[in-house]
């Protein structure tokens, strides 16, 4: 029972009705729960929504915690294991959060928390596959994105400190030339404070460009993580479909097997299980001689492309041993001419030396 509980609060698979009907019900929990936050006045109807939403979402976080060691795929553990997946649950972020989330609804937390209902869109992070890519893409860029953001923030502090070195008179005080600074190196300048000396004009200007840089750098990554994240989640689940229609296709045929073996058994038996019987053994046949037929006649293809390469590489190799003799023949016939050029001249030597 477990199990199934498990697999109902879980995202639903292919062809799980409930569990997808689940899933429903708790995405729009989460949202009709932050519904007054719209709102400065709260009607009764409207509170009242949103307590029985809030109960929900505490049925939800139950179901969850019940299940924990199936969620940590320890189910068939020690006690001990079992153990600490049920006691670590809670303390999880992404649970805890959630779980704090509810308490000023609750009445547990007073009224000065209610902002913290903010944190109900965690749930939505469960069944959103565009929140989980970019949460994967953070996780695994971390480490350029923090090298790029303490670049952002070391500028920040440099710039706002020299420009309120030099720009004293339009800023009261360090932090409101940060302000600046922010709203310069993210290019928003919202003309509230704003340079009168060229130097801070000149700041002004190369925190701007520098800011493109710097907002840029961080979305291509991001980007190209994404895109990523995507071919690997699309990959991955043509893997599956192709893995769900073979064990399919394997428990079909077993299953046939299985009912002509048990008709067999029978003796006599009825006579419409037999055709049943024949019909699904027909069927396979058929299929199978379309498989097979299909393998012959790329086994054809195969060979005769083979054929075509064997027959290329002993043109080229033809050719080969005609540039080789070819070679060779001119070879001898130079060095034959050399022979009797080097021969003529020693007898012409011999010559000159008896004169």
């Amino acid at each position: 029972m477990r199990k199934r509980l498990f697999e109902i609060c879980e995202k639903a698979k292919r062809h799980d009705t409930a569990s997808r009907m689940y899933d429903w019900i708790i995405i729009a929990a989460a949202l009709l729960s932050m519904l007054p936050l719209c709102f400065k006045t709260e009607p009764f109807w409207m509170s009242t929504l949103e307590l029985y939403a809030v109960y929900i979402l505490f049925a939800d976080y139950l179901f969850r915690w019940i299940t924990a060691d199936y969620k940590k795929q320890c189910q068939d553990a020690d006690l001990k294991t079992r153990t600490k997946a049920f006691l670590l649950y809670p303390f999880r972020p992404m649970v805890l959060l959630n779980f704090i989330s509810l308490l000023p609804t609750l009445g547990i937390l007073g009224p000065a928390f209610l902002v913290l209902r903010l944190f109900r869109l965690t749930t939505l992070a469960n069944y959103s596959k565009s929140l989980r890519y970019v949460g994967r893409v953070f996780i695994k860029e971390k480490k350029t994105l923090l090298a790029v953001l303490y670049i952002a923030i070391t500028y920040i502090f440099i710039s706002a400190l020299i420009m309120f070195t030099f720009e004293q008179q339009s800023f009261d005080d360090y932090f409101e030339a940060l302000y600046w600074a922010t709203t310069a190196l993210t290019t928003v300048g919202y003309g509230d404070v704003a340079p009168v000396t060229w130097i801070g004009r000149l700041i002004s200007m190369l925190s701007s460009l520098f800011g493109i840089a710097v907002i840029a750098l961080p979305a291509g990554i991001v980007t190209a993580g994404f895109v990523n994240e995507i071919n690997a989640d699309t990959a991955e689940q043509a893997t599956d479909d192709a893995e769900d229609m073979a064990n399919a296709e394997v428990q079909e045929r077993i299953q046939n097997q299985n009912l002509e073996e048990m008709v067999k058994a029978s003796g006599a038996g009825d006579t419409d299980s037999t055709e049943t019987v024949q019909e699904d053994v027909t069927a396979e046949t058929a299929e199978s001689r379309v498989l097979a037929q299909a393998d012959q006649k790329a086994a054809k293809d195969i060979v005769h492309k083979t054929a075509e390469l064997q027959a290329a590489a002993e043109d080229a190799q033809n050719a080969l041993f005609e540039n080789i003799d070819g070679a060779s023949i001119a070879s001898a016939a130079a060095f034959e001419e050399q022979q009797a050029a080097y021969e003529e001249n020693a007898e012409e030597s011999e010559v000159y030396d008896h004169e």
